[in-house]
């Protein structure tokens, strides 16, 4: 089945061709370009420690940071590391776990259709042994300990535990020392067929490139691999209140100056497709308007020297939690946070500048428009928003679309009730 999908403002054109297996690709062809990149992602992260495989009855539960265990185990292949192979064809490949999927891309000057060879065959062939298991979790182990030791990192995640009291996104990505010690290579061999299943899979590929060929190319490849058809794959979360774990983390470390987070729980949660999309759209404008760099609070903020070029907001939304983050260094945070309470209360009470809205309106369309300009970029969101069955046409389709009076509503609705914490970092 081979589909394409058309957007007169982007300019753009994507072909999309669903395999037999379930394996869904993507092409954006790029004429001119240089580049190519090719992106290759599974509906699977940290998050996802408990589930029921396929055909079974009795859930899983599994050790905290096996996702990007499995991550970091399938670059290591019995013929040797896949970072030489693409390096001799002078390619640079990478791969991320988040909390919500693993990627695999890498990006390409030529020889492009060898390099994807190779990503669809290491992605497709995992390869683990006792000895290379216990190996890894002295390596993984190093890292957890050397981010444990980062101030960003730190903060962030001492906020996200203060605002979750149940939920796994609370938990690091790379999970616990203790955490990795229990993973075996009989669980990642299971997480691996559960979850790296063509259907529960996507690749996206831009670049100037045959799109015919790529998908070509993706079918010859499955061809003669018995992969069997595969069901729902059951995933379990643990119920999550709306009020917060904790209001107030603070913690200490040698920072030269404080940091801060302020983080607001999105309790209104559930919906994937355009409910999550319009939510996504409306919260990246009243942000904007509330603490964005044209914003009367943060020209206040700045003019204080309260707040520095280190702020910054952003909301993050998946189906099953999502939550709004601001923050930066400051040497005051705990009046920075009074007065965003403050500025919200202000909001809720008075009517916004509808031009100032518009403005906003028009710079977000920009920079999504933009944002086509970079391969790498356009392949990661992608590849977030078709796993929350949003197409990559319908952010800006949906973005032109959205008017003052809506954003207004929202704001007001968002932040009825909030449930906010705040993640603090002092000088030790």
């Amino acid at each position: 089945m081979r589909k394409e999908i058309k957007n007169d403002v982007l300019n753009e054109k994507l072909i999309h061709s669903k395999l037999k297996n379930g394996l869904n690709v993507y092409v954006l062809p790029k004429e001119g370009y240089q580049k190519q990149f090719a992106i290759y992602a599974a509906n699977y992260g940290s998050n996802d420690n408990q589930f029921v495989v396929p055909g079974e009855n009795q859930p899983i539960k599994v050790p905290e940071g096996i996702a990007h265990f499995l991550e970091h185990k399938l670059f290591e292949q019995e013929e040797g590391s896949v970072f030489d192979a693409f390096s001799k064809l002078g390619a640079s490949p990478n791969a991320f776990t988040s909390f919500n999927m693993t990627a695999y891309h890498f990006t390409s000057t030529g020889n492009f259709y060898e390099c994807l060879d190779i990503l669809l065959n290491f992605v497709g062939t995992p390869y683990f042994t006792d000895q290379t298991v216990e190996k890894e979790k002295g390596i993984i182990t190093q890292e957890i300990v050397m981010y444990q030791d980062n101030p960003s990192w730190r903060v962030f995640f001492n906020l996200l535990k203060g605002l979750y009291q149940n939920h796994p996104v609370k938990n690091d990505i790379a999970g616990t020392v203790e955490s990795i010690q229990r993973i075996t290579k009989e669980m990642l061999y299971k997480c691996y067929e559960t979850f790296y299943h063509p259907s529960n899979m996507v690749l996206f590929v831009t670049g100037d490139i045959d799109a015919d060929r790529v998908i070509q190319q993706v079918e010859r490849h499955f061809k003669d691999k018995n992969v069997s058809k595969q069901g729902e794959i059951k995933r379990i979360y643990p119920n999550e209140p709306p009020l917060v774990a904790s209001q107030m983390v603070k913690d200490k470390l040698p920072v030269p100056r404080p940091l801060f987070m302020l983080g607001f729980k999105d309790t209104q949660v559930g919906q994937g497709g355009q409910a999550l999309l319009d939510k996504m759209i409306l919260n990246d404008i009243m942000l904007d308007m509330l603490v964005g760099q044209s914003s009367d609070l943060y020209s206040k903020l700045y003019e204080e020297g309260l707040i520095d070029l280190s702020f910054s907001a952003e909301y993050t939304g998946e189906k099953d939690y999502g939550h709004i983050i601001m923050g930066g260094e400051s040497p005051n945070p705990e009046k920075v946070v009074d007065m965003v309470y403050q500025e919200i209360e202000r909001l809720k009470k008075e009517p916004w500048d509808v031009e100032y809205f518009s403005r906003i309106k028009k710079k977000k369309i920009g920079e999504y428009i933009r944002m086509f300009n970079s391969l790498e970029t356009i392949g990661v969101q992608f590849v977030s928003l078709v796993f929350k069955d949003i197409g990559l046409f319908d952010y800006i389709e949906r973005l032109m679309q959205i008017n003052y009076g809506q954003v207004k509503d929202h704001f007001n609705r968002f932040f009825e009730n909030y449930h906010s914490s705040v993640s603090i970092i002092l000088p030790n």
